[in-house]
C-alpha cells in the first residue's frame, strides 16, 4: 500500500514512499493497473494541492466555499440589476453552466504545466507520472463539489427546484466531463514538457473555447437557428463541453421556453426542447466517446513520457 504524502513534521514524504518502476513502453492495460494501484498516492496529491493553495490564508480552506458564494452574489447583482437580458432567474442558468466550465478550465489550466513544475520529483522518483495531471483534475472535482453545494443552497434560498425527473442523467454527464477534462489535462501536461509555451497558449485557447460554449449566452436564442439553416449544427456540438453544459442547464434551470422580462409578451426559447430520452442517449454516446478518448490520452502520454528526464 502506498503511504500518503505528508508534511515534513516528522512524517514521510513522497521520496520515502515505496515506488514501482513504470516503463514508458508499458502496455495500456499495465498503465491503467499502475494508476489504480497508486490511487492512494493520487488522493494524497489532491489533498496536498488543496492545502498548498490555501496555505498562509487567514480563512484557509473556507475560501473554497466563500469564493463561489461571492461570485454568485456578484453575478446575481450584475444580471439582476444592471445587465438584464430578459431571461428570468438568469443567475441560475448562468451558474449551472459555470459549474461545468470552471471544472474543465481549472483542471486543464493547473495540469498543463504540472510535469514541468514538479520536474525535481519526476526525475527523482519513479511513479506513474499521469497521476500528477489527474491529481490536478481531482482537485478541480473537489472545487466543483463545493460550488455545487453553494448553488444548491442558493436554489433553496430562492425556492428554485431542479428537474427531479432528469436528475439521474447528471452523474452520466459529470463522468463525461471528468473523462474529457482528464484526457485534455494528461495530454497537455506531457506536451508542455517539450513545448513550454503551451502553458500560455492554452490560456488563450481556453478563453476562445469559453465563448464557443453556451455558458453566458443561450444557444437556442442566439446561434441555433443560423446553424440549423446552414445545416452545420453538428459543428457546434463537436465541442464536448457544449452538450454537458446544456445538460446541466436543462436539469438545474429546467425551463426551455420562458417569458421575457425585458419585452412584454415575448417568449424566449433558451434550451433545446429535447425529450429526456434524447438527453440520455446523447450523454451516453458522449460518455462512450470520452472513455475511448481517455484511453487514447493515456497511450499518448506513455509515448511522450520516455524523454521526460532529458527534457526537464
Amino acid at each position: 500500500m502506498v503511504e500518503p504524502i505528508v508534511s515534513h513534521e516528522g512524517r514521510r514524504s513522497l521520496a520515502d514512499a515505496p515506488v514501482r518502476t513504470v516503463s514508458a513502453r508499458a502496455s495500456l492495460p499495465t498503465r491503467l493497473r499502475n494508476l489504480w494501484s497508486r490511487r492512494e498516492l493520487m488522493l494524497s496529491l489532491i489533498s496536498s494541492d488543496i492545502r498548498i493553495k490555501y496555505k498562509g490564508s487567514a480563512l484557509g480552506i473556507f475560501w473554497s466555499m466563500l469564493s463561489p458564494a461571492l461570485t454568485l452574489a456578484i453575478y446575481f447583482l450584475v444580471f439582476s440589476v444592471f445587465l438584464k437580458n430578459g431571461i428570468p432567474n438568469f443567475i441560475v442558468y448562468l451558474f449551472a453552466g459555470l459549474l461545468v466550465w470552471n471544472m474543465f478550465q481549472t483542471g486543464v489550466n493547473t495540469a498543463t504545466g504540472v510535469i514541468v513544475d514538479r520536474a525535481g520529483l519526476v526525475k527523482k522518483v519513479s511513479f506513474p507520472r499521469e497521476i500528477l495531471a489527474l491529481a490536478n483534475v481531482g482537485a478541480a472535482v473537489i472545487y466543483f463539489g463545493i460550488q455545487l453545494f453553494v448553488l444548491a443552497v442558493f436554489l433553496l434560498f430562492v425556492g428554485h427546484q431542479p428537474d427531479w425527473a432528469m436528475l439521474w442523467i447528471l452523474p452520466i454527464s459529470f463522468v463525461t466531463l471528468y473523462l474529457f477534462t482528464a484526457s485534455v489535462a494528461v495530454v497537455m501536461s506531457a506536451v508542455t514538457v517539450y513545448l513550454r509555451d503551451m502553458r500560455h497558449l492554452m490560456e488563450v485557447v481556453l478563453q476562445l473555447w469559453f465563448w464557443m460554449t453556451p455558458v453566458i449566452y443561450s444557444y437556442e436564442n442566439t446561434i441555433a437557428a443560423p446553424l440549423r439553416r446552414h445545416g452545420i449544427s453538428f459543428v457546434y456540438f463537436l465541442n464536448p463541453v457544449t452538450l454537458i453544459v446544456l445538460t446541466f442547464q436543462r436539469i438545474i434551470y429546467v425551463a426551455t421556453n420562458v417569458k421575457s422580462t425585458a419585452v412584454k409578451g415575448a417568449t424566449l426559447h433558451i434550451l433545446p426542447s429535447w425529450p429526456v430520452s434524447t438527453y440520455f442517449y446523447l450523454n451516453l454516446a458522449m460518455l462512450g466517446i470520452m472513455v475511448g478518448l481517455f484511453l487514447v490520452a493515456i497511450s499518448v502520454f506513455g509515448r511522450l513520457e520516455g524523454n521526460f528526464e532529458s527534457e526537464l
